[in-house]
């Protein structure tokens, strides 16, 4: 297995006064079946992401630090603190908000994932995970936590694996992607190689098959690890809609 590419996130903002490292939707990088977006985000206690809509796709929210309270127009009204997370199913339509809720800035990143045709007008839903419900494995150097796939609590419409792993200097880890998955790792925070290529915080190298993914850390690092099963349908990208 060979990385295919790596890309850097690139600094943008979004909604009222957040700041994000945006890795796609960028020029160049729009999406990567059957994944719509990511986006690195940081939100100080005076902004955040008023009521917007979606379609289309399913939306899930890790939070590293702080929290963030979610509000739709289904009548849920959470809050999700540092280490839960959050999936909203957009289906045929959505309305929400996510604001921060402390004193501090808020960190973690948000994932869209595409949902597949047959699904597009499917009734939207919301799923809250708290921090102590996700499964967290200690292993030697490090942490692995368990987001989505295997025996993890949130559930998703497509076959997705997402992983949070946390490596000490020196330290190594290495997982199998499926055959007929696709994906990436992102590198949150360190300096790291990926299978053969040296990555940086910000950046994310992108597989195209399944094989062992392997990780070798520089210093201390955390790496998220995303991968899943593609639709192959014709992508419509447009603002908060995929259609």
């Amino acid at each position: 297995m060979s990385a295919l590419t790596i890309h850097t996130a690139q600094q943008t903002e979004e909604g009222a006064g957040a700041a994000v490292r945006r890795l796609f939707p960028v020029r160049g990088m729009m999406n990567y079946d059957p994944f719509v977006l990511w986006d690195e985000f940081t939100v100080p206690p005076s902004a955040g992401f008023p009521d917007h809509p979606h379609r289309g796709f399913e939306g899930v929210t890790y939070v590293f630090e702080g929290s963030m309270r979610h509000k739709d127009n289904l009548g849920n009204d959470s809050t999700v603190n540092a280490g839960g997370l959050q999936r909203f199913t957009a289906g045929k339509g959505i309305v929400h908000s996510e604001m921060p809720s402390s004193r501090v800035a808020t960190r973690g990143i948000q994932l869209w994932v595409n949902l597949p045709r047959r699904l597009k007008q499917s009734p939207p839903a919301y799923q809250q995970v708290a921090a102590d419900d996700i499964i967290e494995a200690r292993i030697e150097h490090g942490s692995v936590r368990e987001l989505a796939g295997g025996n993890a609590a949130l559930a998703l419409h497509t076959p997705t694996r997402y992983l949070d792993v946390k490596l000490n200097a020196n330290a190594g880890y290495s997982v199998s992607m499926p055959v007929d998955y696709r994906g990436f790792v992102y590198l949150v925070e360190g300096n790291a190689r990926i299978n053969d290529s040296l990555v940086t915080s910000g950046q994310a190298v992108f597989f195209d098959s399944g094989g062992e993914i392997r990780l070798r850390s520089s210093d201390d690092c955390r790496f998220m690890l995303c991968f899943g099963k593609p639709h192959n349908e014709p992508i419509y990208q447009h603002g908060p809609y995929v259609d």
